[in-house]
């Protein structure tokens, strides 16, 4: 199929001091799937938004059709057959998996005082049926999983009976067999003549399931091309203007033998077992593991963010207990939890207020005072030396791009000066050129004494960054890698290894 569902021509958005989008274009076919790629703040999103009608456009004009549309509310989009799924998903957690996809459109029954659940749950089956997938209507959406969480939200869209159907990042919280299921549906969809629009940051992914990539980059249209006549590093150039490399640091840190940090016989219930291991000053240890090992709860223990059954904490070879969160940053423990935007950052607030935040204490003056000045400063200072890409440290955080709102947080816990940072997923949702800003930021930091835990689900981040790799399975640690013996092999072997033992490298 060929038939343009959709052409954006010269696409125009200003936001107050910021231009958007400039004189983007973009084209979606019936049964395409449709990269859209760029930066964070490259302005994806924005021209997304414009064509499901959060936005209004500035200038340019939408075909849908090949007629010219205005779209001024999501309401006329959804009417047209244009629907997203967002990133993180907006469902109802307490209601059912029918009624969350036909709130508001229920069948009714006695003169439509009632919702009618027996029809109801047969249209969301016959829906269902259409997809296969595997859903039970009358199952509440907060007992299913994320895969399956994602899959409601398609069959939601699907229900409006939309033509074009945009995915923002759609398996950033999948398992690799979700993936595969996902993709089996969109293949589905695909047949059926359904235009898609993928959006997403995992180069690998595009190559598997697209047909054309259009690349943005500052808010302007770069190039379309074919996914089959391009590889995965002209389209990182595109999408930065410069090459980057993914490969390993060529100068490692030195790392100190001090122990900054010790766990022992730290266990919660049954998603942390007896978990012991040690953090040198100047080492990034990483903890690699599939979803579901433990690694962020073993962290969350640690940090009290949940409260350990039992274990001893050492920090700089002094036994400390760890109570609650204060008390881990009173002993120069910083957390950096993977959902940034709900644990890391108030993201309705200003940059130099989440700069401020764990130290609010150190600008007090008498009487509640603040001394709002040296907040400021530090603020920029902390801007200037991060390189956070923002108008001014008064910007509120959530129009920063990811990269930079993860260096917000980052700036946070320097603010405090922790000696220990323990970061989860440092890179999710981060395109590749903050991811390189990131990791230089992170080698950076252990140059100058920190140490830090960095929890992350892809491999090739693990291998590039740590010094020496634990690997969890089912709350356990399973392998313990040195650099040189750290490989995607070793750390599936380990990572998929049950019971009890422990292999340390060169002894496994």
């Amino acid at each position: 199929m060929n038939d343009i569902l959709v052409s954006m021509k010269g696409i125009d958005k200003q936001f107050p001091g910021v231009r958007a989008l400039n004189k983007c274009n973009f084209e979606l076919k019936a049964g395409e799937v449709h990269a859209l790629v760029g930066e964070n703040g490259a302005g994806k999103s924005t021209l997304m938004k414009i064509l499901t009608g959060v936005y209004r456009k500035d200038g340019g004009t939408i075909f849908y059709k090949g007629n010219s549309v205005d779209i001024p509310d999501t309401r006329t989009a959804r009417e047209l057959g244009i629907s997203i799924i967002h990133q993180e998903l907006q469902l109802m957690p307490d209601l059912t998996v029918a009624q969350n996809i036909y709130i508001g459109r229920e069948p009714k029954k006695y003169r439509g005082l009632l919702t009618d659940e027996k029809k109801l749950n047969e249209q969301a089956s016959a829906l269902f049926a259409e997809l296969n997938a595997r859903l039970d209507p009358k199952a509440k959406v907060a007992g299913l999983t994320v895969a399956m969480q994602q899959m409601v939200e398609i069959s939601k869209a699907l229900s409006f009976r939309s033509e074009v159907l945009i995915m923002d990042e759609p398996t950033a919280a999948l398992t690799d067999g979700e993936i595969d299921d996902l993709f089996r549906v969109i293949e589905q969809l695909r047949e059926k003549g359904v235009g898609i629009v993928y959006i997403s940051h995992r180069m690998d992914e595009l190559k598997r399931i697209t047909d054309r990539i259009t690349v943005m980059r500052d808010g302007c249209y770069v190039d379309t091309v074919e996914t089959s006549g391009v590889d995965v590093d002209d389209i990182i150039t595109m999408m930065v203007g410069r090459q980057i490399y993914a490969v390993s640091r060529p100068d490692i840190t030195e790392v100190s033998e001090e122990k900054v940090l010790e766990v022992n016989n730290l266990s919660r219930g049954t998603a942390v077992k007896n978990v012991s291991f040690h953090l040198k000053k100047g080492e990034i240890l990483g903890f690699a593991g599939l979803m579901g090992a433990g690694r962020t709860e073993v962290a969350r223990a640690i940090f009290a963010a949940e409260s350990p059954d039992e274990g001893e904490i050492y920090v700089h070879g002094k036994r400390v207990r760890i109570k609650t969160p204060a008390d881990a940053v009173k002993h120069g423990i910083g957390y950096l939890s993977e959902d940034r935007k709900r644990y890391g950052l108030m993201v309705d607030m200003d940059v130099k207020s989440n700069i401020s935040i764990a130290t609010l204490r150190k600008y007090r003056k008498a009487f509640g005072w603040m001394k709002r000045e040296a907040i400021r400063k530090e603020a920029e200072e902390r801007v200037a030396e991060l390189n956070i890409k923002t108008p001014g440290v008064n910007q509120i955080v959530k129009f920063l791009s990811g990269g930079n709102q993860q260096k917000v947080v980052i700036g946070k816990w320097l603010t405090r000066d922790s000696d220990i940072l323990m970061i989860d997923e440092p890179t999710r949702g981060i395109d590749v050129g903050a991811k390189a800003e990131i990791y230089k930021l992170l080698d950076d930091l252990v140059s100058q004494g920190k140490s830090i835990i960095m929890i992350s689900s892809e491999l090739p981040e693990v291998l590039r960054m740590s010094h020496r790799v634990l690997v969890m399975c089912e709350g356990r640690i399973t392998g313990e890698l040195s650099r040189e013996e750290a490989t995607q092999e070793a750390i599936m072997k380990y990572a998929t290894m049950r019971g009890d033992a422990r292999v340390v490298a060169g002894q496994g």
